[in-house]
């Protein structure tokens, strides 16, 4: 080899070392940003569920205070009252002496008694009122009742109470603070376990407002997706899959559903208030309409995962279930679904979801009633619970915002628990091919 040769390889070499470095360098930064995006959304992830804790933990406990409640039978008319008289007597009246006794004020100063009750609830009375109607053996005695206090209290006992501010500002006055603060000291006033977060339907007070009523507004529609929308959607899948011919029409309503998948959910909305409002005439905010427009939603989703979980399934199975004699209706009902149980039950879940965490198209079909009572049927009015947080991220108190995050949190941890469920059966039940 000549030296002008030699030299000649010597630079291809190089040349070819350089480029290899360049590759690997390229890789390396690849792979850099690839970790980069992943930790930035991680970031971003942790910093949206460390906002919504922080602003909704504290929406599980209530200010509660426990009361020495007097049921003087003077209040019931008698010493053995009827329903009625239970009923009709002035729990609010037995609730603010109560209180009044409880924090010393003399009930002759009309100015401290009304600040004195300005410190319970509007619900105290009905709490108070469940207790006797229950239990009327209870009148003329004396018994330990916890009434819920108002939101200012609650909001004084859980640091989001600024007493710096000027007592004309402020709408707890320095009475009323010295008053909680020896109420604090004693006992008498506690935060508690907020039960009626879960129990409560709407109010127009924070203390007394709860996602009760959403969620079994929520159960119904999520039922009722189940429904309709699971059986239309694996028929229609299994029928384009298995037996539809392949042309024009199938092509056409393949890419149908694909786009169906994209729309956005308010469209469905619409198309529930044309439909199932206006030209059927079933009411509005009625648990039904909600589960008819989200099965609506809710179909594309599964058909394209049972499409994706019966095509899995290899054609050896189908062929072997032919080869023995069974039709094809019997090979794809006794031998296919059946394996692509996993697939369909992780898609079906995964919509349902989907459905769950919709808001748009229920605010379509007024599903922003204000509900206090439990809907005993789907025809009921009702509310759903994303939309329970819209209609509390949109109210000016201050005690719900508390509870729009705390709500928040009850909707992930649903939506956690479907998808964790969706990927545990997922590998459980998976075959792999």
């Amino acid at each position: 080899m000549t030296p002008d040769s030699a030299l000649s390889a010597s630079r291809k070499n190089e040349a070819i070392r350089a480029r290899i470095k360049r590759r690997y360098s390229a890789e390396r930064r690849f792979r850099a940003y690839g970790i980069a995006a992943i930790l930035f959304g991680l970031a971003f992830l942790v910093a949206l569920f460390s906002t919504i804790f922080a602003r909704g933990y504290t929406a599980f406990q209530q200010s509660t205070f426990t009361l020495s409640v007097v049921l003087d039978q003077a209040a019931f008319g008698s010493s053995a009252p009827t329903p009625s008289e239970l009923r009709m007597a002035d729990y609010t009246k037995i609730a603010n002496r109560a209180i009044q006794q409880a924090l010393g004020v003399d009930p002759n100063n009309k100015a401290d008694a009304r600040a004195a009750a300005d410190l319970l609830s509007q619900n105290a009375d009905t709490q108070i009122r469940k207790i006797v109607t229950a239990d009327p053996s209870l009148v003329g005695q004396t018994v330990k009742v916890d009434v819920l206090a108002h939101g200012n209290v609650d909001s004084l006992l859980k640091g989001q109470f600024d007493r710096s501010v000027a007592e004309s500002r402020r709408k707890l006055s320095d009475k009323q603070l010295g008053w909680l603060d020896r109420a604090i000291e004693s006992g008498i006033l506690t935060k508690k376990f907020n039960t009626g977060l879960f129990t409560y339907g709407a109010s127009s007070k924070p203390e007394t407002a709860g996602v009760g009523v959403a969620l079994v507004g929520s159960l119904y529609m999520m039922t009722i997706v189940l429904l309709v929308a699971v059986p239309l959607g694996v028929a229609a899948a299994v029928y384009l899959e298995e037996f539809a011919p392949k042309n024009f029409i199938t092509d056409t309503i393949e890419v149908n559903i694909n786009n169906l998948a994209a729309v956005p959910s308010i469209v469905f909305g619409l198309l529930g208030l044309a439909i199932f409002i206006n030209f059927m005439g079933i009411p509005r905010s009625a648990s039904l309409v909600g589960g008819l427009v989200l099965a609506l939603m809710t179909l594309p989703t599964i058909i394209i995962a049972t499409r994706a979980a019966v095509s899995a399934v290899p054609p050896s199975i189908r062929e072997a279930a032919l080869g023995v004699g069974a039709s094809k209706m019997q090979s794809i009902t006794h031998h296919v679904l059946p394996l692509a149980v996993p697939g369909i039950l992780t898609g079906t879940i995964i919509g349902l979801a989907k459905a769950l965490g919709e808001t748009a198209p229920l605010l379509m079909i007024g599903m922003v009633a204000f509900v206090v009572e439990y809907p005993s049927t789907p025809m009921d009015a009702a509310t759903a619970l994303p939309v329970q947080i819209y209609m509390w991220a949109t109210a000016a108190e201050r005690g719900f915002v508390e509870r729009t995050a705390g709500a928040t949190l009850i909707l992930l941890a649903f939506l956690v628990v479907m998808n964790v469920t969706a990927v545990i059966l997922r590998r459980r039940y998976e075959r792999r091919w």
